[in-house]
């Protein structure tokens, strides 16, 4: 075989290889779009699955209320007190909580942190019961309401409700005092507790006269 036929011979091997090569870069090219998009596709199918069960979770059905403890504000303002009220050791009955809440009702506690700063903490009735529920089966807790001012327009209302906490049902000094104070909604049918957003007393900032007894409307 002469030079030329051999160098055309291995020309021929190049050109074939590099077909070859411009083929599967040819394909990998097609394919990186088709990839992508599979990738893209399961990705958007687990955040989908992920949502689905999220709201799955969020809107599961709650009981329905006791009509006694929503039928007016008087009933709801003294149902949450009682749900929550319970020796050391008992269970809360956290359904019953539930039902007296707002699917959106937002819990706020506030005041000072140890910086010294006023700040204030949003948390949803799930939240709360999760915050809770241990420290009030651990060490015992009762929350009575003192006093109470109510302002309503139409199907709102805002309670500032004054209440002092125990530990034990028979015991003669709270632990602490605050001013819890909720905004409520009537539907049309039932009261829903909307918020519920409260203060703690301090030696610097004790609850005032008028709001240690009830106003006259």
């Amino acid at each position: 075989m002469s030079k030329s036929s051999g160098t055309i011979a291995i020309l021929g091997a190049v050109s074939e290889k590099s077909n070859d090569r411009f083929e599967t870069e040819s394909n990998l090219a097609r394919r990186i779009p088709i990839m992508k998009t599979k990738i893209l596709l399961i990705v958007l199918s687990l955040a989908f699955f992920q949502s689905a069960m999220a709201q799955q979770i969020e809107t599961k059905p709650v009981k329905e209320a006791n009509p006694a403890d929503v039928a007016s504000i008087d009933s709801i303002m003294k149902a949450v007190y009682d749900v929550i009220s319970g020796d050391a050791g008992q269970k809360r009955d956290w359904d019953r909580f539930r039902t007296l809440f707002h699917k959106d009702a937002r819990m706020i506690p506030s005041g000072k942190n140890k910086e010294g700063v006023v700040n204030a903490r949003v948390l949803s009735t799930e939240d709360y019961i999760a915050r809770a529920a241990p420290v009030m089966e651990k060490d015992g807790f009762f929350e009575r309401e003192i006093a109470r001012r109510v302002d309503q327009y139409g199907n709102i209302a805002q309670v500032f409700s004054s209440y002092e906490s125990f530990h034990k049902k028979d015991d003669k000094t709270p632990f602490a005092r605050g001013i819890n104070s909720f905004q409520l909604l009537n539907d049309g049918k039932r009261w829903w507790v909307i918020t519920i957003y409260w203060q703690g007393e301090t030696p610097e900032n004790p609850i005032p006269k008028e709001y240690l007894k009830n106003r006259k409307n």
